[in-house]
């Protein structure tokens, strides 16, 4: 967003393979703001957990690894890379062993209290996209526009097979869908910053619309509140 606009902050949550990443990112060139995929890095620290053979289960052992460990993001000429201790682990980020692994490392509140308190020093000034599953419920409440993403499961596995042929081992749609469901429970259930749609988050269904399409209608809404922020500053 060019001149003096104001800078808002726009959070995307929903389920996993919803189209968050692909639309937010959409979005954030649209209106020249930043974007910030907070899910990738708690698949960052997954991948961590896994390299290093800990149990995605053991807590105590992954409240200790956080404290230690950097994930930063940065951005490439593809889309933005994100950073594991200085080594480049994008293209191991959505692979179904992190599927399987990460429902648990995100229940540790180690790992959120981290990923929160990073997340909020990158989207404070405004002028970003974030997207995520607790953006607009817990990271940023203030978020002038929050928009909870929501398919149809089956749509959704398809959508995440789909990634797995371009970026490496493929597995069964069934497989994934029984993956995404299982995902789903842990992340509606779970005590600590559980998924849940914002009451004043606008809910957008994308299992029969475009990434313009839903880029189109967020653009829309942002650009809507933006002009009567400059209406009434």
């Amino acid at each position: 967003m060019l001149g003096n606009s104001p800078q808002i902050i726009i959070a995307i949550d929903g389920p996993a393979a919803s189209g968050k990443s692909t639309t937010a990112r959409g979005v954030a060139r649209k209106l020249s703001y930043r974007y910030i995929d907070t899910g990738a890095m708690y698949r960052a620290i997954t991948v961590k957990v896994l390299d290093l053979g800990i149990d995605p289960h053991d807590a105590d052992a992954i409240s200790e690894l956080v404290q230690h460990i950097g994930v930063t993001q940065q951005e490439g000429e593809s889309g933005p890379r994100f950073l594991l201790d200085g080594v480049d682990v994008t293209g191991r980020l959505r692979t179904p062993e992190v599927d399987q692994a990460i429902g648990p490392v995100c229940e540790v509140p180690a790992v959120r209290e981290r990923m929160v308190a990073l997340q909020r020093q990158l989207g404070q000034n405004g002028g970003v996209v974030l997207e995520g599953r607790d953006i607009g419920t817990v990271v940023f409440r203030q978020a002038e526009l929050k928009v909870f993403l929501t398919a149809d499961l089956t749509e959704r596995a398809r959508r995440r097979s789909k990634q797995y042929q371009h970026k490496g081992p493929s597995a069964d749609v069934e497989f994934i869908e029984e993956t995404l469901k299982t995902r789903d429970r842990r992340d509606s259930q779970r005590q600590l910053s559980p998924l849940t749609k914002a009451d004043d988050a606008r809910e957008l269904d994308t299992t029969t619309l475009t990434i313009e399409q839903q880029v189109d209608i967020i653009v829309g809404w942002a650009r809507t509140i933006i002009n009567q922020k400059n209406e009434n500053p």
